[in-house]
Formats: structure tokens, C-alpha cells, sequence
């Protein structure tokens, strides 16, 4: 296996409404909802940094694809993280994530490691980590 990850994939409980938060609360590019003509197919992606996509998906069409039952996000399971400049950029991230309806689980603060960072749960309990780290600033 090479050392790379091209797709994340989120399983969401309503795409639509998904689609939304992460388009418009949160800034990130999309074409929006695709392959709608599939049965379990719609899904939307959101390229990043680096070539790698975010993929939207009904949780149900995922857990039909996968065989598996359907199971509530654990938001200790995993986090995503996103590296920002400054620590203003930290603040306003994190206040246009609140305003889209995110949980706020850790308002932004000092870190152990020198840095700045706070938590938010999107609007299906994905934890999410911006920082401000000073030894892995954004390029």
C-alpha cells in the first residue's frame, strides 16, 4: 500500500442539509449533490489541499455498500484536523462553524504543544480539530 489517503468519505444522515453546512457555512468548494441517478448513489465532494476530496454520503447508502448496520458516529473514533496561519483564522473558523450549527466541543485556546486549537462537532457529530500550529503551518 502506498502512504497516501485520496478520499475521505462522511457518512451523513441528511445530505442535503450536510451539503449545506460544509458549502456554505464553511466556505468549501463543491459542484454539489451528484449521481442521484444511482440507487445509493448520490453523493457530494469537496476537493482540498494536495489533491485529496472530501466525500459526502447518506449513511445509508454507505451501510448498503458496505454490508454493515448502521451505527451512531463514535466522536472519539476519529478526528479530522485542519491547520491554519494564524490564530485569528482559528477564531473565525471556528465562530463560521458554530454559526452554521456546529457543537462547539472545545473553544480555542493555548495547546500543550505551543499552539492554538479548538473542537467542533459538524451536524453529525464528525469531530473536527482547527489549529494553529506553529511547527505545521499550512503551505
Amino acid at each position: 500500500m502506498q502512504p497516501r489517503i485520496s478520499l475521505i468519505t462522511l457518512g451523513v444522515s441528511d445530505l442535503e442539509r450536510a451539503v449545506a453546512f460544509y458549502r456554505d457555512g464553511l466556505g468549501l468548494p463543491t459542484e454539489g449533490i451528484v449521481g442521484r441517478e444511482f440507487a445509493h448513489g448520490a453523493v457530494a465532494f469537496f476537493p482540498l489541499a494536495g489533491g485529496l476530496q472530501l466525500a459526502l454520503w447518506a449513511q445509508a447508502d454507505l451501510a448498503h455498500d458496505t454490508g454493515l448496520e448502521p451505527r451512531p458516529v463514535s466522536p472519539t473514533g476519529f478526528a479530522l484536523a485542519h491547520n491554519v496561519s494564524t490564530r485569528a483564522e482559528v477564531d473565525a473558523l471556528m465562530a463560521d462553524a458554530e454559526q452554521a450549527g456546529a457543537v462547539m466541543v472545545k473553544r480555542p485556546g493555548a495547546t500543550f504543544y505551543g499552539g492554538y486549537a479548538g473542537y467542533f462537532q459538524d451536524l453529525d457529530g464528525h469531530l473536527w480539530e482547527i489549529a494553529w500550529n506553529p511547527a505545521m503551518l499550512p503551505e
